[in-house]
């Protein structure tokens, strides 16, 4: 990254144009336990010197345990190709494609991820992205406002926790009842959701796999919202849609979901995209924007912006949303990504993510003082109860060479020994063996 230096005198014009004193108020919002600690680098020194510091410093950073963090972010295996094809200037440079003339080669990128999100998915109509997850979930949340005029939202205590703060605040200066039902156990109360359904209420947003990795059919509670004319809204893990029902085929009438898993890096939680697909019906009111294929006047094949939904463009005040991110160099990895799977790839990536993880749950379920919280089937990720504190746990996997997992006790009340596991394509073997015998040996 360039660096430009600036003078104390530009400095000082700067602060005093923004009406501060000093620039570490530019950060006052960030604690001080979360803010980079001097780099002591000594007075005078050349770039080189510099970089050299630098390098010698980014060299202590420990980057060889293996990860099995998960909770909404994956740490999957990533194609060649992938970089390869996405780092080309035609596409790394490539902005909002306002002008279709002069942006076909974006336009189609986008059309075919369009495409292969709708297969993958079952559902008629998606967009060409969001900013993330729990954004894609928030405008969806909306969307089912707009479309049955109700405004009760009832969300499942699956569902990723960060995705319902995000919700929280979307919906913070709306109109709208935002219901939480209450955690019991791994799965859904189909008891309780029965008894908050009611004409008010515009949908019931779930997860499936749910934050703690179970697995659940929704078919029943689906039909149930459309006798009552409530929207279901689905969540899902796109990976894990290789092998289990689709939304499309739990008729649920909105999916919204992460894309970091499909050919993005974790990259200190981003960037990632947010996924947003819908029945046809239902297209008018999908926020962002719909590349379509058309013919120009010389009947040659063109790909178009069919549908823009912001307040700038045509719409204005009667926008659905202010989404105006360009998320085009993710959904282009994603493109990549599922291209090079192919479907019958894209089935055995999900099958091998399932299959390692319930071999290390069935290994760690073994041991005496493990137990597993979840009841119900789980994909990639389950919940381990501990004899000890997360905080002690995960220091001492950590100390033997693991990320071990995510702690769920700032997540939830009484969660105080639970820990969530993920286990993807890239644990082998041998390090989920080692990772058993680490268990066992500290606890």
């Amino acid at each position: 990254m360039p660096y430009t230096p600036h003078t104390k005198d530009d400095v000082s014009r700067m602060l005093t144009q923004i009406g501060i004193e000093d620039e570490s108020e530019l950060f006052k919002s960030i604690p001080q336990e979360l803010r980079a600690k001097s780099f002591d680098l000594a007075q005078g020194l050349s770039e080189f010197e510099v970089y050299e510091n630098l390098k010698e410093m980014a060299s202590k950073n420990d980057t060889s345990k293996a990860c099995f963090l998960g909770g909404g972010y994956y740490d999957h295996v990533i194609p060649s190709a992938v970089d390869a094809l996405s780092g080309r200037s035609e596409f790394y440079t490539a902005y909002t494609p306002y002008q279709a003339e002069a942006s076909q080669g974006t336009l189609q990128a986008l059309y075919e991820y369009q495409s292969l999100i709708c297969e993958l998915t079952n559902m008629e109509v998606t967009n060409a992205s969001m900013y993330d997850g729990g954004s894609a979930m928030a405008e969806a949340a909306l969307m089912a406002i707009r479309i049955t005029r109700r405004n009760k939202i009832i969300v499942d205590s699956g569902v990723n926790p960060i995705y319902i703060e995000i919700l929280k605040t979307y919906l913070a200066y709306h109109d709208i009842e935002l219901v939480l039902m209450q955690a019991k156990g791994d799965g859904v109360d189909v008891d309780e959701l029965k008894s908050l359904i009611d004409d008010k209420t515009a949908a019931y947003i779930f997860q499936n796999p749910n934050f703690f990795g179970s697995i659940g059919d929704y078919s029943q509670i689906v039909e149930a919202l459309h006798v009552n004319k409530s929207l279901a809204i689905m969540s899902a893990y796109p990976i894990a849609l290789g092998v289990l029902k689709t939304p499309g085929e739990l008729d649920a009438d909105i999916y919204c979901g992460d894309g970091q898993s499909l050919g993005n890096y974790l990259g200190f939680g981003g960037p990632s995209f947010g996924i947003l697909a819908t029945k046809q019906k239902y297209v008018r009111n999908l926020p962002g924007r719909i590349v379509g294929l058309t013919n120009d006047r010389n009947d040659k094949r063109a790909f178009v912006l069919t549908l823009q939904a912001r307040e700038q463009h045509i719409r204005r005040q009667k926008a659905t949303s202010n989404i105006c991110s360009n998320q085009n160099l993710m959904t282009l990895r994603a493109t990549i990504f599922m291209s090079l799977l192919g479907k019958d790839g894209f089935k055995k990536l999900a099958l091998q993510n399932y299959n390692n993880a319930d071999y290390l749950k069935s290994e760690l379920g073994k041991l005496p003082n493990i137990k597993i919280f979840n009841q119900s089937p789980t994909f990639n990720e389950f919940v381990v109860e501990l004899p000890i504190g997360c905080d002690e746990f995960l220091d001492k996997m950590s100390q033997k060479g693991f990320f071990a997992g995510l702690k769920l006790d700032n997540l939830y009340e009484n969660f105080e020994n639970r820990v969530l596991i993920s286990v993807t394509e890239k644990r082998t073997k041998a390090q989920m063996d080692s990772f058993v015998a680490s268990v066992k040996e500290i606890l």
